[in-house]
């Protein structure tokens, strides 16, 4: 045996006080005390190295067979258990790359993930290459995917039968101690009773950065009905316009008739939340007035239908250069706003109403401030345009909303703040400051006074017109917070993130009562249905995803489009969903049909959700030339307007 050979085992020998053997080795060797110690001081030199590649190479080699022996376990397991069982394949073997990773050996990392890497579910390869874009302990921390795999247990439900089996190979792995504290230790397997679930369904929950959210994040009880509209019998409401003839010679009259939807009795919702849960502001006889207008609208609303489809106004924005980043109607389809990547804002009437400006300030003074249209006393008329710009924020505006009256509009934008603005004075009044990053998302609750806002922070939040400091922060998305939605009884909001999970919020006490995962790409925009309980999703990917709210777990999946899409409005009956996209289309869903399905059979559970996908929902397409579509909107009686911005190729 040579010298240098020698030299790290009797380090070894050394080290466990083997003198015995020691003395052999130097015998055999023919190595003095002298010709040793110098030895050993060349050993101190190269000792770590040689047992740091003795290391690195022995765990590329444990690693590969243990994901081998884990593969192979899988392979041979009964085909009902197979699919459940595969789902522990794409977490196991990121846990190992991390783990190689963050012990230095990226080398062996790197190869361990091209070798198993493409053999994955299609919808996680784009999170295996931002994975394998991490070359060491630091980055780990700083990347967004394996910090989360890091800081956190990935999730899996898993039935009891299936559960068995891995506690049985766990068992005959003895001597993998890599398996059985990964899947000890990083994975949360939560265990239900039941049927195992087939690969559709395993596929269906799939696709969150941590994969399935937890039984007990969806048990939360929920308060998804609508509050009775308010009584308006004591108001003094305004005559129709409509005139009948009542003889030839007589002068036109207005036509005198009770209005059944304003006098008719409205029906407490026994899942609506108590009136005073949340504090909702007082209304003023002025906006009074404007429900009562909205509810004599709804009651000669157009019933859609697979055979009575909605008429469609689409407004084109024309020399716009890639300018156009959102637009927004108003409650009444009046007015409409669009947010613009030069940091503008521009609103637009609909209506021959031009947009007026307040009068001079020496004129206000006498006006009586009391009286029931003070609003419209405090305008102009002389100065009408048909639009107007507004100028403030610093940066892209992402997002626009009206508030329920018309009277205010709240813009978001990259420099991180959030404006409102005063649609009479059309002046900035308020500039929100607390997000550091940019905000995607904001809007106005359905009864006023409160807005939410979404932001590249990972947090939403909820505000009041009258504070400057947000109200509550929801804090649980791994990813950016891109969209976000508030409940039709204002009690809760919804947001869609880059982590690819849908979550729904209390606005009363701050708290998450809804994780739902299910999508594969980032979620773009989120919407409640118009009775409250459902919520749809639109993807990156072209997705469209149906969720119960009460049940917690996803009940459809609608699939056409062929590009992100960026918006989803249900009609105002709630009968027919309408989704536009950066395809240039919009597509119409005949959701009447889904929920009359849901309503009439029993759920299997969460565990096991019966995913309703085909083309008996689809109704119809509705090319553009080449406008992707940015906005959509039902007025109330049920004409389909949309936003779109003009591609010249």
């Amino acid at each position: 045996m040579e010298s240098s050979q020698l030299i790290p085992v009797l380090q070894l020998l050394r080290k466990y006080n083997l003198k015995g053997t020691e003395e052999l080795l130097k015998k055999e060797a023919n190595l003095t005390d002298l010709n040793l110690s110098q030895l050993d001081t060349q050993a101190d030199l190269n000792l770590t190295h040689t047992f740091s590649s003795f290391h690195s190479e022995r765990d590329l080699l444990v690693y590969t067979n243990a994901y081998e022996n884990l593969k192979k376990f899988v392979e041979v397991s009964l085909d009902m258990y197979k699919h459940e069982l595969s789902s522990l394949l794409y977490p196991v073997l990121i846990y190992m790359y991390i783990e190689l990773v963050c012990n230095g050996n990226h080398e062996h990392a790197k190869t361990l993930l091209d070798k198993f890497g493409p053999e994955q579910e299609v919808f996680f390869l784009e999170d295996i290459t931002k994975i394998s874009q991490v070359i060491n302990q630091m980055q780990v921390a700083q990347n967004e995917l394996t910090a989360a795999f890091n800081s956190n247990k990935y999730l899996i439900q898993i039935s009891r039968d299936a559960s068995i089996l891995i506690k049985r190979f766990l068992n005959e792995m003895k001597n993998s101690n890599i398996l059985t504290n990964i899947i000890n230790n990083k994975l949360q397997l939560e265990v239900y009773e039941g049927a195992t679930r087939n690969r559709n369904q395993m596929i269906a929950t799939a696709g969150g950065y941590l994969g399935e959210a937890a039984k007990y994040e969806n048990r939360s009880r929920v308060y998804y009905g609508l509050f009775k509209e308010p009584e308006f019998q004591g108001l003094t409401v305004p005559e129709d316009d409509e005139e009948v003839e009542e003889a030839p010679d007589k002068p036109k009259k207005k036509k005198a008739r009770k209005d059944p939807f304003l006098s008719k009795k409205a029906k407490s919702d026994p899942n609506a939340p108590p009136y005073d849960r949340m504090p909702l502001p007082e209304l003023k006889e002025i906006y009074k007035l404007e429900k009562c207008k909205a509810l004599r609208e709804a009651s000669r609303r157009v019933v859609l239908g697979p055979d009575c489809l909605p008429s469609i106004c689409f407004y084109t924005m024309l020399n716009s250069a890639h300018g156009v980043i959102c637009a927004d109607f108003c409650e009444d389809s009046s007015l409409v706003a669009v947010g613009f990547s030069n940091s503008s804002i521009k609103v637009f009437s609909l209506t021959a109403n031009k947009l007026r400006s307040m009068k001079p300030a020496e004129k206000l003074a006498d006006i009586d401030r009391e009286a029931v249209d003070v609003h419209v006393r405090m305008m102009d008329e002389r100065m009408g345009e048909t639009s107007r710009t507004l100028l403030g924020h610093s940066g892209p505006v992402y997002r626009v909303t009206f508030d329920p009256f018309r009277s205010l509009l709240l813009s978001c934008s990259e420099d991180g703040t959030v404006r409102l603005w005063s649609l009479h004075a059309w002046k900035c009044i308020v500039c929100y400051r607390g997000h550091i990053f940019p905000v995607w998302d904001v809007q106005f609750s359905p009864h006023g006074y409160y807005f939410a806002t979404a932001s590249h922070e990972r947090t939403a939040r909820l505000w009041a017109t009258d504070h400057y400091s947000p109200l509550r922060i929801f804090n649980g998305h791994l990813s950016s917070v891109d969209c976000l939605q508030f409940h039709p009884n204002s009690n809760y909001i919804v947001t869609g993130s880059s982590d690819r999970t849908v979550r729904m919020w209390d606005c009363v006490t701050g708290s998450q009562v809804r994780v739902l995962t299910g999508h594969k790409t980032n979620v773009n925009t989120v919407t409640f249905s118009a009775c409250g309980r459902f919520i749809a999703s639109g993807s990156a990917g072209g997705q469209i995803l149906i969720w119960d709210i009460p049940l917690g777990f996803l009940v459809a999946e609608f699939s056409n489009h062929s590009a992100p899409i960026h918006s989803l409005a249900f009609s105002r009956d709630g009968t027919m969903l309408a989704s536009g996209a950066l395809d240039c289309t919009l597509k119409l869903w005949d959701f009447n049909i889904l929920n009359d399905e849901i309503t009439n059979e029993e759920s299997n559970g969460p565990h096991n959700p019966e995913v309703r996908t085909g083309d008996r929902y689809f109704l119809r397409s509705y090319a553009t030339k080449n406008s992707p579509i940015i906005s959509l909107h039902f007025t109330r009686r049920n004409l389909l307007l949309a936003v779109g911005m003009y591609e010249s190729s």
